[in-house]
């Protein structure tokens, strides 16, 4: 009989040592597999090297400003849009983002409150050091993603002067922000800054912060302030059309408009990741670039 109860104890303690080992396979297993979240900043250093693993080396820079954005939308408009875009891109086509970045180009609205704009040379600096550091920890390849019109000639710039030195990573830029076709009719035609596309889309994005009845509270109509020759630029060029940084009718905003053009983004986002994951080419041409340019008496063509 005592046997028989020893053997029964062997029995049961075979069956809890079972139950543990695959409770703790388990758990080992839904870790394994467990979401990841796509935020930098929410990711502990051992999830962080992981994500990067996950993502292939790609990581999103979403390029927003703090500017005035007419009478009824938010100073961080085109930040809000641009990490909505971004994040909802990064859980279909996993890659690592990074944190609210606003350090751009916005001279042109330091007459309006709340607008923070940073020298010519900070940009620059700032931008570089930022994707530097990014690519240290493992982002070889940094997609910029920009969600403001003043930032349309700085970051081409910037992705130039990368020739100005070996990197060991390359910077991509994606700027496409509005179908041009396609959705809802738009029903106005001047649609630049606050107007109908951008209010639809902040009332996707964070409609909390869209205050539709003060939209009409400014004229956003372009003042034509200043005349000159067609192909000659200046950088007074925004203010003398458009003084009350507003250019459109907010009022004309809807939702429908807002769902379009944000699914639009978010899925050409998703197809510009996938692309960039599969870019084998950039960095071995950046490297031989960078080899041919120490010596370029003996460049053949």
């Amino acid at each position: 009989m005592a046997i028989r109860i020893f053997s029964n104890g062997l029995l049961l303690c075979a069956i809890v040592c079972a139950t543990l080992t695959c409770s703790s396979h388990l758990h080992a297993q839904s870790t394994s597999t467990a979401k990841l979240s796509v935020h930098w900043e929410e990711l502990t250093a051992s999830d962080f090297r992981e994500g990067i693993h996950r993502s292939q080396g790609v990581c999103l820079l979403p390029f927003g400003i703090l500017e005035k954005h007419g009478p009824h939308l938010p100073l961080g408009t085109d930040l809000l849009d641009v990490r909505y875009a971004a994040l909802h891109a990064a859980e279909q086509e996993y890659t690592v983002v990074f944190p609210e970045y606003y350090f751009g180009q916005i001279a042109e609205a330091r007459h309006e409150p709340g607008t923070i704009a940073y020298s010519r040379n900070m940009q620059l600096a700032l931008l570089q050091e930022t994707t530097d550091e990014m690519a240290r920890n493992g982002c070889k390849k940094v997609l910029i993603v920009n969600g403001h019109g003043g930032n349309e000639s700085l970051l081409p710039f910037f992705a130039q002067t990368q020739l100005d030195k070996p990197h060991d990573y390359v910077v991509y830029i994606f700027d496409e922000r509005t179908p041009q076709k396609g959705g809802p009719a738009r029903k106005t035609s001047i649609d630049m800054h606050a107007g109908e596309s951008e209010t639809s889309k902040m009332m996707i994005s964070r409609p909390d912060t869209v205050h539709l009845d003060r939209a009409t509270a400014e004229s956003g109509a372009d003042q034509h302030h200043q005349n000159l020759p067609e192909g000659v630029y200046t950088g007074i060029w925004w203010y003398a059309r458009f003084p009350n940084h507003y250019s459109g009718e907010g009022s004309a905003a809807t939702r429908e408009l807002g769902e379009f053009q944000m699914k639009w983004w978010t899925e050409s986002l998703v197809k510009v990741i996938q692309g960039v994951k599969a870019d084998g080419a950039s960095l071995k041409l950046q490297d031989e670039f960078y080899e041919k340019s120490k010596h370029p008496l003996d460049t053949q063509p």
